[in-house]
Order: structure tokens, then C-alpha cells, then sequence
């Protein structure tokens, strides 16, 4: 029998460079990360790109009839399916150039969509993307399919009469909005409840952000001996994975991996994927991981940072900057990263390919977990044994006494730990 070859899409990436757009990106980079983005999804094949220079977008096509006819030749010479198009468009423009061009059109936040529904994997992320997908898709309910501006008949109470079949099929995404809600709100009351039980035992959790392909995964997996799933490319990590990892000389730390960020990340999925994020809302310590041999680390650094701040990560949650990916710098740029890195005490470069700058990270962490220890005197009475198991535990105690009233025990400990402490 003949193997059958599964169909592989042909594809071409369109970035919309509007030139009266004042906040909008350097062309030639967001070009190649619209072409990763492509290259993360199976089974499509990035046949060419283009950067598409104009002073405003069309609202009928996007684009003017001149650039419409130009790039329909092209299309039909390449034999192209499906044009990715870099950016947002409207269901209007989507219907007028799926027309134009004979093909099947996917904006930016489709794309990520399409990504993230073939990526996750737990209860969790499949419930998120399909939220997120359910979203998006109502608002393309204006597609001019024939089906939706019929009108239908209705018995009174389910539509009434002359619903029309647009209102029908809002109305049933709406319902299947309302159930996938209540089912996510038990995985998230789940979720709720393994933090709960995480938190009465006392391991700082430090989680890994930053912006996609920057190197978290690889970090994680360096750091912790997991086999996580790390690729050189983008949305290689979707659910959250957590392991233990114990610190040289330092306490046993619970290590949280996280989705990658990305500019322009869609409003649905970052309101979807807020609960999977909510461990770095939790964490004690948040370790910013950039990608430094990027072009542009410092506007991807931005993109993270106001994603966090809409997340709600307060000031108050210490962050380091780990600059990843040195290894891959020329050896002058490295030099330079690594004197800058050594000017700030919240900068560490390194590289987890090669667990180059690895140590001097760790030992970082652990000052900012730890903190300054001091000696103090505790006095326990007797039927406050599990307070005394505790210090024990955590290997806090230096001497200990007993007389009639109790455990005298001189400790050493942080002011986190006091904290914990007085919280048993």
C-alpha cells in the first residue's frame, strides 16, 4: 500500500506596514516574526513575504485595488492557499480579499490562535483556546455567507419569529461561551486549590517570563533536568509546567515555566490565558528571561513588561533579567553584555544552552529568596510541636533548649521566614 502524504498548505506572509501609523514596528523584523509565527504551525509551508508599504489601510480590502490585482498574480503563479496577513483585519476586508485573491485568509490573531489550539495540551489550555477561538469568531458572524441573512421562523420562544441566522449562531456561541466558562472556572477552582495546598508547604515559587522563543524553556529544562518541550521556536510552551529545584547552598524552590509573550497579543487570549498566568501573580521571585542576541530585545523587554503590569504583577515581586542566548552573540557583544550585566545587580547574562552565567544566576536567586538571615531566640510552649517540626524542616534551628515551659530555639532565619513563621 501507498503511504498517503498529508497535505502540506502553501503559504505567503504579508506584514501591512501603514506608514501614518506612528507606534508601529520596524518592518523587517516583524516581518520575521510573522514568518516564525507561520513556521510554528504544522503542516503549512512558507512559500514567500512581503512587507506591504501603505500610508492607511483601506476599510473595504485593506489594501489599494492596484496592490490587490499585483498580489492576486503573484498568489496564482505560487499557488498559494492561505495569505497570513500580520496584523488585524476586519471581517469585511477578510470576506473582500478571500474574494479578490480566491484563498484562504488568517490575520494575526487567528494565526496565534491557530497555534495555541494545536499546542495545548491540559484541560486547562484546550478550555482557554476554545474560549478564545469562540470569541473571535463571533465577531466574524458578518461573513457574507449566504445561510447567515436568511431569516428563520421560531416558535416564540426560542429567537421568535424572523430571527435572522446571524442572531442564531451568536446566540449559540454566546451559550457555548457560558458552558465552557463554568467548565474552566472548575479547573481554575481546581488549580485554586493545588496552590492552596502548594503554599502550606514552604517553597518559594519563581517563575520564568518573557517574550516567545527567548529561551525559558530550555532554562527550565537546564535548571531542573525536566524534559519540557523546547523549541527554537515560537509558542514551543503553552500550559504551565512546574518542578522542584534545589538551590546550591539555598532552599528548595518550586520552578514555574509560563507561555511566551508576544507584541499585539490578542485581547481574547490575553484575557483566556489569564489564569494559567496567575502563578507568576503568585511568585516570589519573577525571572525575566530576554533573548539578547535579538535585534529587538529591548522592544520585545517592553512588550513583556506591559503585559505584566496588565496582569497585575505589582512592583512589590522582586525580577531579574536573565539575559539568555549569549552564546550565540560575536565575542564583542558578549564582552559588552557581560560588563553590562555585571553594573546591575538585577542583570545576569547567561546562556541555558550552555549553562554559561548558570551559577552566579542561582546564587542570585537565592539572596533575593533568603534575604539577610538573622539570630533570634524562639520560645515554643509544648503543644506547639508542629511550629517546632516546622524550623526543623526548613533547617532553621541552630541550638535548642528544654526546661518546664518549653522549647527555647536559637534560629537563623529571613524575614520571609519569620513571616511564615507566624502565619502557622
Amino acid at each position: 500500500m501507498k503511504e498517503h502524504k498529508a497535505h502540506v498548505t502553501r503559504a505567503w506572509v504579508l506584514h501591512p506596514d501603514i506608514t501614518s501609523d506612528r507606534t508601529r514596528r520596524a518592518a523587517e523584523p516583524a516581518l520575521a516574526e510573522a514568518v516564525a509565527l507561520a513556521a510554528a504551525l504544522p503542516g503549512l509551508e512558507v512559500v514567500g513575504s512581503d512587507v506591504v508599504r501603505l500610508p492607511k489601510p483601506q476599510p473595504g480590502a485593506l489594501f489599494g485595488s492596484g496592490k490587490i490585482n499585483e498580489l492576486e498574480a503573484l498568489f496564482k503563479a505560487q499557488d498559494i492557499e492561505l495569505v497570513l496577513v500580520d496584523g488585524p483585519v476586519t471581517p469585511v476586508q477578510q470576506r473582500n480579499l478571500e474574494k479578490a485573491w480566491g484563498v484562504k485568509l488568517l490575520d494575526r490573531t487567528g494565526l496565534i490562535l491557530e497555534i495555541f489550539s494545536d499546542r495545548a495540551a491540559t484541560r486547562e489550555g484546550v478550555l482557554q483556546v476554545e474560549m478564545a477561538a469562540l470569541s473571535y469568531q463571533r465577531t466574524r458572524l458578518v461573513r457574507a455567507w449566504t445561510h447567515l441573512e436568511r431569516q428563520r421562523g421560531g416558535l416564540g420562544f426560542v429567537g421568535g419569529p424572523g430571527e435572522t441566522q446571524i442572531e442564531a449562531d451568536r446566540r449559540a456561541i454566546d451559550d457555548q461561551l457560558v458552558r465552557l466558562r463554568r467548565q474552566l472556572d472548575k479547573v481554575v477552582k481546581t488549580r485554586g486549590l493545588h496552590r492552596a495546598a502548594r503554599a502550606k508547604v514552604p517553597y518559594p515559587i519563581v517563575a520564568l517570563v518573557g517574550y516567545t522563543n527567548a529561551g525559558k524553556s530550555t532554562l527550565f529544562n537546564r535548571l531542573t533536568g525536566a524534559e519540557v518541550m523546547a523549541k527554537d521556536m515560537l509558542f514551543a510552551t503553552l500550559d504551565p509546567t512546574m518542578r522542584a529545584v534545589k538551590l546550591p547552598d539555598g532552599p528548595e524552590v518550586i520552578l514555574s515555566d509560563t507561555v511566551g509573550f508576544i507584541s499585539d497579543l490578542p485581547t481574547e487570549l490575553v484575557a483566556a490565558f489569564r489564569a494559567t498566568l496567575e502563578e507568576v501573580l503568585a511568585a516570589d521571585l519573577i525571572l525575566h528571561v530576554r533573548d539578547i542576541s535579538h535585534a529587538e530585545t529591548e522592544e520585545q523587554a517592553q512588550d513583556v513588561r506591559e503585559i505584566l503590569n496588565s496582569l497585575g504583577v505589582t512592583e512589590t515581586t522582586p525580577m531579574l533579567e536573565v539575559w539568555n542566548k549569549i552564546d550565540v552573540m560575536p565575542a564583542e557583544d558578549r564582552e559588552a553584555a557581560f560588563t553590562r550585566a555585571e553594573r546591575d545587580d538585577a542583570v545576569y547574562a547567561t546562556s541555558a544552552l550552555t549553562g554559561e552565567g548558570l551559577d552566579a544566576l542561582l546564587a542570585a536567586v537565592n539572596r533575593v529568596l533568603v534575604g539577610e538571615r538573622r539570630v533570634e531566640l524562639v520560645h515554643l510552649t509544648f503543644d506547639e510541636g508542629r511550629k517546632r517540626a516546622w524550623l526543623f524542616d526548613k533547617a532553621l534551628v541552630e541550638s535548642e533548649q528544654q526546661d518546664e515551659d518549653g522549647y527555647h530555639l536559637t534560629v537563623r532565619w529571613s524575614a520571609k521566614d519569620a513571616r511564615q513563621f507566624e502565619t502557622l
